[in-house]
């Protein structure tokens, strides 16, 4: 208990303020400490004659902010969204002067809430601590308007993370706070500051372990604790994170020697990686990003750490928000994209209607998926945030990527702010710039790169086909077989098309088996992607989490029923094909692309044998025959509405297809660039490995398969879904397991990633 009390006081003090003036009230994180004012505030019900209690709150706000109107509206309350242009200052006597109604006002008590940021978590806009006192004395507009008394909800979550907050200054009546955003650490660990004068209105409806000073179990008769924090804390708090929050601050201040410091930091990291993108220009003068931000970024007062952006082309189209964070791991760069539970911020800094939202609904698109683009207008955007451990090589970096992976080379600094970009710092990622021959100042690419080089984007890298099996039984049995060579389709220059190549991948994200003919079944290439490799909680590895994977080779001997699995150093591992063996072994769930499939665990002798190959705990399993996962995607390309169709444990279609041509193409533009001279050259062969196709054709012009819109093999015929969004696993060599950037950095570049 005194550790926990230590801890109470610690983030007091943190906050410049004392025991007297406030209390802190733990929460399992930011949102909950939201939840908890908006189920207990003392909300007065709008009635025929009285008006209510009203509930105001910021467009540019969290999602956690904007669902308390969810309570609101239950309890009768009206909630008005308050857009930040449209608050301002007002005369002593409200906006029409008139004294006297201000009085009437003063004399009502009926408690209104207004809810704002601090900092906005979009753009890091910092919106004015003045406004807390302000509103309670009514002299902004339209808190003048409603009579009664106004109390401010305070999201400090990303201002505290990295600016000081001084309480005793700006006390505001609540405010939630995550430890997570300021330390890193723990992540399920928050709380609530409540202003002691403002605790009377926090009223307590349920009562669970701990917070009851005493309560009849028989009769309506309970009596809450006196302490407020007891009061609200329900059940046994997390006291193991909360003594860590001492080592947290202790911590942070002798590694930074204090907020304000962290503030200045930040906001110099901020700041110079702002200029410089604000400046960044393609080879044509057009720039490389759109900057979303309310400042000039040139005051830590006004803007905190927060840099909000998409990335455009050389002919100003946006680039997918999504695309640019598969590049940025490329080089170890963590991005946050879409609209970071923000969609006030999103609508206002993209042009983004109230239909517009519905719209990109209708078309599948929902928060935290990577639907980037809808008709070429982006569904989101890039965030780059800097924390405390930043440092001004991590800015270098970040900055490096944008020139190398997306500025029409020679990349240009805007002439206006030259001056300011290189006097940042002496070791600018744009130290050196030059001019053309009109004078217009360039970047040496081969400084800001490194030697990296970006290519011509005359043409691109086409990307594996997602295909879906149309006109086939779903119930066909594995007498009806593919064969190779035997794909029957007219190229557009007259020659035949031909299946070279027909490739399963019996477990997923492991080696490819390649077959001469191979049975179909109602899910695709009979066995085709049945198993999988989990960790012990139950969640798929992939190569992007072990590349090594790729080093384990499956075999299907369908005469003998067995699927073989190899490795170097270590004896073959043999499992039935028979499902019936399987019903010894547990029956388990796990998750595919988000959706939840039906397993069977394949034993202790398969996870012993994996896990002694990868070196970490690992177990192997099948899916389950009799579930059915459907077909995510509606509509075919040309087709219209999709068939319906049963999936594996594939990512999206039942088959991957790609053309030589395509490959051989990409692979000469890999091989083209300034990159390559310092590396092996890339082979179309191994570069087929990499894309892990079903079927690779071959008789075609590049990229011919883009207008594509069925394909028949034999008496098979396909649907074309459209192309095939590639992520990091095809920058995996399949035959060592080692990383690199290609790929995925040239596909990107001409073909969007696909």
């Amino acid at each position: 208990m005194f550790c926990i009390l230590f801890s109470q006081y610690r983030i007091l003090q943190h906050f410049n303020i004392s025991p007297e003036e406030y209390t802190v009230i733990f929460t399992s994180g930011s949102t909950a400490a939201f939840k908890l004012v908006a189920e207990s505030f003392a909300w007065t019900p709008t009635g025929p004659e009285e008006p209510g209690s009203r509930f105001f709150y910021l467009t540019d706000s969290h999602t956690s902010v904007v669902g308390i109107r969810g309570l609101t509206t239950l309890m009768k309350v009206p909630a008005v969204p308050i857009k930040p242009h449209e608050i301002c200052k007002v005369g002593i006597g409200g906006e029409d002067g008139n004294l006297t109604a201000l009085e009437d006002q003063i004399q009502d008590k009926t408690p209104h809430l207004f809810c704002y940021a601090a900092q906005s978590n979009f753009s890091g806009t910092k919106y004015p601590l003045l406004w807390i006192e302000d509103i309670r004395k009514r002299k902004l507009y339209p808190f003048n308007k409603t009579a009664g008394e106004w109390f401010v909800l305070l999201d400090a979550a990303s201002y505290a993370s990295t600016s000081p907050l001084n309480l005793a200054l700006h006390q505001a009546d609540f405010i939630p706070i995550s430890f997570y955003k300021i330390f890193g650490f723990p992540t399920g660990l928050g709380a609530l500051l409540v202003c002691n004068k403002s605790a009377h209105l926090l009223r307590k409806v349920y009562f669970g372990g701990g917070t009851a000073a005493a309560y009849l179990a028989g009769q309506d008769f309970f009596i809450p604790r006196q302490s407020v924090a007891e009061r609200f804390e329900d059940g046994t708090v997390s006291f193991l994170d909360i003594i860590a929050l001492k080592h947290g601050f202790d911590a942070l201040e002798r590694l930074t020697g204090g907020m304000q410091n962290i503030m200045l930091h930040t906001f110099g990291l901020a700041q110079s990686t702002y200029r410089i993108l604000s400046a960044l220009q393609h080879s044509n003068g057009s720039p490389v990003v759109c900057l979303y931000t309310d400042t000039e970024f040139d005051s830590p007062d006004t803007q905190g750490p927060i840099i909000n952006f998409n990335v455009l082309d050389e002919n100003g189209g946006i680039i997918g928000y999504s695309q640019v964070d598969k590049l940025a791991s490329l080089y170890n760069i963590h991005l946050r994209t879409g609209c970071f539970c923000n969609t006030g911020a999103c609508q206002q800094h993209l042009g983004i209607s109230d239909e517009d939202i519905k719209k990109n609904l209708q078309a599948g698109h929902v928060c935290g998926d990577n639907i980037d683009l809808i008709d070429g207008r982006p569904t989101g955007s890039v965030r780059v945030s800097f924390g405390y451990m930043s440092t001004f090589e991590d800015a270098q970096t970040f900055l490096k990527f944008i020139v190398s992976s997306f500025a029409k080379s020679p990349a240009r600094i805007n002439r206006s702010v030259v001056s300011q970009v290189t006097a940042v710092a002496t070791e600018s990622p744009v130290q050196n710039v030059t001019s053309d021959s009109n004078g217009d100042p360039l970047l040496q690419q081969e400084d800001v790169l490194g030697g990296g080089s970006v290519l011509d984007n005359s043409s691109g890298p086409e990307k594996p086909f997602n295909l879906h099996q149309s006109q086939v039984d779903p119930e066909r049995n594995n007498g009806d077989v593919i064969t190779d060579g035997s794909l029957t389709k007219q190229s557009c220059t007259g020659k035949a098309v031909t299946l070279t190549n027909i490739y399963l991948y019996p477990i997923k994200s492991c080696t490819a088996f390649e077959v001469k003919q191979w049975p179909v079944g109602r899910q695709g290439l009979l066995y085709d992607r049945n198993w999988m490799v989990v960790n012990l909680n139950g969640v798929c590895l992939s190569q992007k989490q072990e590349p090594r994977l790729c080093l384990i080779c499956p075999v299907i001997d369908l005469e003998r029923g067995i699927l073989i699995i190899k490795a170097e150093g270590v004896d073959p591992l043999t499992i039935s094909l028979k499902e019936e063996s399987m019903e010894q072994y547990q029956f388990c769930q796990s998750k595919v692309c988000g959706d939840r499939v039906k397993t069977y665990d394949c034993g202790k002798k398969a996870a012993h044998w994996l896990s002694m190959v990868l070196g970490r705990q690992c177990q192997l399993i099948r899916q389950s025959s009799d579930f059915n996962r459907d077909l995510k995607k509606k509509f075919a390309k040309g087709h219209g509405e999709m068939q319906s169709a049963s999936l594996s444990l594939v990512n999206e279609a039942q088959y991957l297809l790609i053309n030589r041509a395509s490959i051989q193409h990409l692979c000469e533009q890999i091989n083209m660039s300034e990159k390559a001279s310092s590396t092996a050259l890339m082979k179309t062969e191994e570069l087929i490995q990499r894309f892990r196709a079903n079927f690779v054709t071959s008789g075609t012009r590049q990229y011919e398969e883009d207008e594509w819109t069925e394909v028949t093999i034999g008496s098979f015929s396909f649907q074309v879904m459209g192309q095939c969004s590639r992520c990091q696993m095809i920058c995996i060599d399949q035959e060592t397991g080692k990383r690199s950037n290609e790929p995925l950095h040239t596909l990107s570049l001409h073909r969007g990633g696909k």
